[in-house]
């Protein structure tokens, strides 16, 4: 007797338990062959089963509480093991027009929740083409789409100049020129100047607008560094590449998504 293929496996990523539910007995449905393997109620979760399940499909909505679908599917990929097929994506969105408009441009799959029967055949029909394709979803294929979808951050008209943080009981002024690099932890921001640190209330996705992108560069989704600050870019022996900076001992760790930044050094 002919082996029999594994069964195609799915992850589905949704906060809302009903739709979650909904959009797994429509695909059970109009793909009695998918198999789903899990259901995340968030991007943490996600990002958790999907290392752990390696599904060839993940379903993830784009809107959740804590880490949006698009933050979880980034971090996914910088963690995801080199040698595995990366799950092809489809994002779950309200209607909007930009989100529809940017995924479009990505080549990234999408569908409207509630899914309706008609255009999720539609997206089913697409994933069984691609899954054939062996090459269709290299890592560096999918880190360049996800490189091209921005979180929609409102544009900041003016640059941030001093920054004001917590040292004890104190207020401490810091101008943004000082800062070697800013760390998130939890709901804060570290500050990291040469001599010291201080912590932001705030988060890195309200600070990025706010800062100049010729001179502070994301590098890894908890960290932003200005560039003047690194000395050398360097790769260890499993090919992972981390930052060598001018006036801090330590080593700051690039991902995945970021690491075409740092091809010329």
């Amino acid at each position: 007797m002919p082996a029999t293929s594994p069964p195609v496996r799915a992850l589905i990523a949704e906060d809302e338990a009903l739709l979650a539910d909904a959009l797994s007995a429509q695909l059970q449905r109009l793909w009695p062959g998918l198999e789903i393997a899990g259901i995340a109620p968030n991007g943490m979760a996600a990002v958790e089963q999907a290392l752990a399940l390696q599904p060839d499909v993940l379903f993830l909505d784009i809107r959740m509480p804590g880490q949006s679908g698009l933050e979880a599917a980034r971090e996914l990929a910088d963690e995801w093991p080199d040698k595995r097929r990366f799950p092809l994506l489809v994002f779950v969105t309200a209607y909007d027009d930009y989100a529809i408009q940017a995924f479009e441009q990505a080549a990234i799959d999408y569908v409207l929740k509630p899914a309706n029967d008609e255009r999720l055949a539609l997206s089913v029909a697409r994933l069984q083409t691609r899954l054939k394709d062996k090459n269709d979803q290299g890592l560096e294929k999918v880190l360049a789409q996800l490189r091209s979808l921005t979180p929609g951050i409102p544009a900041v008209q003016e640059r941030l100049r001093m920054i004001r943080a917590a040292v004890g009981n104190q207020i401490r002024l810091i101008p943004v020129d000082d800062v070697v690099y800013f760390e998130a932890t939890d709901k804060y921001v570290n500050v990291v100047t040469a001599d010291g640190e201080a912590l932001i209330r705030t988060s890195l996705r309200e600070l990025i607008p706010q800062l100049d992108p010729e001179r502070f560069w994301q590098v890894h989704r908890g960290t932003i560094v200005q560039i003047a600050e690194v000395a050398a870019a360097q790769r260890d022996d499993a090919g992972k590449l981390s930052l060598k900076l001018r006036k801090r001992p330590e080593m700051l760790a690039v991902s995945r998504l970021f690491a075409h930044l740092f091809r010329q050094m």
